[in-house]
Parts: C-alpha cells; structure tokens; sequence
C-alpha cells in the first residue's frame, strides 16, 4: 500500500499565498514524477504542475510565474509553493505520485485532496 497525503490548505485573500505539502508513505521503492492537480467546483480537474525525479518541471500557463513546484525524495514530499493567489485558483487540490512499488511494480497514486479558498 501506498499513501499521500496533503496538507496545507485553507482559506486565503487574494494575493496572498500558502504552501501544499504531499508526503507519501508505504511500500514505495522509488518515485518517479509527482504532481499536482486541481478540480474546482463543476469542473474537470486539471493539470497544475509536474516535477521530475531528476528536477524538472512543468507547469499549467494558468499558474506559470506563481506556483512553483519543488521536492524533497529523501522525504518523498513533494510542495507546491503558491503566491499571487486569485480567486480562480480556488479548488481541491490533489498530489500525485508515479510510485514504483517495493514489489516493482509501477502505479499511479493520489491524495485525498487539500481545498484552497481564495477569498476576492
């Protein structure tokens, strides 16, 4: 099994910002990308932004410029640090972990999801 769990969410005025964190547990062997994703009220959840084993990242236009996306593998944590906060970023955030398993086997998992309010 494996777990993710974010933290870090809340409600905020726009402009401001807050900082996601997504730790990941369990019977983990490597993790390759993680990411984050979003789904706003009626909508799809979409694509925020991706980051590499190795470093690199990937982010939605929507967001390029205010979020930036960082991790620590000795920890398996992965961050989204978020800044110029509008009120179109408010949603349920969800981290995301291409994990290999202990069992080396690959898998896709996700978090429970963190909501973020911004407040016009």
């Amino acid at each position: 099994q494996v777990q993710l769990v974010e933290s870090g969410g809340g409600l905020v005025q726009a402009g401001g910002s807050l900082r996601l964190s997504c730790a990941a547990s369990g019977s983990i062997y490597r993790i390759n990308a993680m990411g984050w994703y979003r789904q706003a009220p009626g909508k799809q959840r979409e694509f925020v932004a991706t980051i590499t084993s190795g470093g690199s990242t990937n982010y939605a236009d929507s967001v390029k410029g205010r979020f930036t996306i960082s991790r620590d593998n000795a920890k398996n944590t992965v961050y989204l640090q978020m800044d110029s906060l509008k009120s179109e970023d408010t949603a349920v955030y969800y981290c995301n972990g291409a994990v290999v398993s202990t069992t080396f086997l690959p898998r896709n998992d996700w978090g429970q999801g963190t909501q973020v309010t911004v407040a016009a």
